[in-house]
């Protein structure tokens, strides 16, 4: 049966395991669609407009803003990011999912906006801050100064977990990664979420009639 796409929102302090994640979800349903932002900042080599980011002028996304095509946007080390939303109402149209790997701020403004009640949002947190950290040394791609903001950013992330329908302590990946995949069936099979559900049971009342 035909359904309405899910807007799928991943958050976490950095660290916890939600892109490892993402990835997965991605590779378990190939349908489902990884939001692709816009962003201000250029393009650095090798990426493409369009799959890594939607690259626009500032003049460009600002005009974005104020015709209402942008789902969130925020401004970040001087450049603006956002989200635009007719990549995400056609995956819904089409019955696809679109993932979200966001943090509390663009999950909220998402959240707030006209497709909100199809969003599914889902933090992430880790067994213990000791592991968080230890997680970001052992990545190995940081200097020390960007590993202290990074824990000292998570505070301020953890605080906002309450505003999420769903919590997840990811102690074991795999683990982790069938709860999200539990979430995300059961979401799926939400009497709202079957725009033909209805057309149906009034099939079935019209072979109780005939009898």
């Amino acid at each position: 049966m035909q359904r309405t796409g899910l807007l799928i929102i991943l958050s976490s302090p950095s660290g916890a395991g939600k892109s490892t994640l993402a990835r997965r979800l991605m590779a378990w349903d190939p349908t489902m669609k990884f939001s692709v932002s816009a962003t201000t900042r250029p393009p650095r080599p090798g990426e493409v407009d369009g799959r890594e980011y939607f690259f626009r002028s500032r003049e460009e996304f600002l005009a974005m803003v104020r015709a209402g095509e942008m789902l969130e946007h925020a401004e970040v080390f001087g450049n603006l990011y956002g989200t635009p939303k007719a990549p995400v109402e056609e995956a819904m149209r089409e019955g696809r999912d679109t993932l979200f790997d966001i943090d509390w701020q663009g999950g909220q403004q998402i959240r707030n906006s006209v497709l909100g009640k199809n969003v599914v949002s889902i933090f992430i947190l880790p067994p213990s801050i000791a592991e968080l950290e230890r997680r970001l040394r052992t990545r190995g791609q940081d200097p020390e100064e960007v590993i202290q903001a990074r824990m000292a950013k998570s505070e301020a992330e953890i605080s906002h977990w309450a505003e999420y329908d769903y919590v997840l302590i990811n102690d074991d990946l795999d683990r982790t990664e069938d709860d999200l995949k539990t979430i995300i069936r059961a979401e799926r099979m939400r009497r709202e979420r079957l725009p033909g559900l209805s057309e149906f049971v009034r099939s079935l009342n019209k072979e109780f009639e005939s009898r």
